[in-house]
């Protein structure tokens, strides 16, 4: 498979493992430069979530946990947690996230194609990608 980077805003996707033709585990590294855009915190019906954080600090939330996580540290989102991370610090972090089942790449890139379309990004739009991969977005301050 391709390891080609996928640029969402600020942040650069780079998947190692797709499991999403055939509902198994996946894996990718994620890269989030200081003060990046962010998704907004959400929950996955169908899959549950591993981050392993890899270089910087990443700041990571599941159901009002929040830690900063630094290299060799780790997270587990269960399936139906709301989440959301962010970088608020001087440095890139990046990290890997282990995903099971996998979304798979398809889905950055649909984020991506909504994200980049130009002008403010189309919140309905957003929604509608999450909602066809099983994200839901969480009620304002929740994570």
């Amino acid at each position: 498979m391709s390891t080609a980077e996928i640029h969402v805003g600020h942040l650069r996707i780079r998947y190692l493992v797709d499991g999403s033709p055939n509902a198994t585990l996946g894996m990718f590294e994620l890269t989030v430069p200081p003060g990046s855009n962010v998704p907004p915190p959400h929950s996955h019906t169908n899959n549950e979530e591993i981050v392993y954080v890899l270089e910087g600090t990443l700041r990571y939330s599941v159901d009002g946990d929040t830690r900063d996580l630094t290299p060799g540290q780790t997270m587990r989102t269960p399936k139906g947690s709301v989440h959301g991370f962010s970088n608020p610090f001087g440095g890139v972090a990046r990290a890997l996230i282990i995903l099971a089942p996998d979304i798979g790449p398809k889905y950055f890139e649909d984020v991506a194609s909504v994200i980049h379309a130009g002008g403010p990004p189309d919140k309905a739009a957003l929604v509608a990608v999450m909602s066809r991969y099983g994200l839901v977005p969480a009620a304002p301050g929740a994570a």
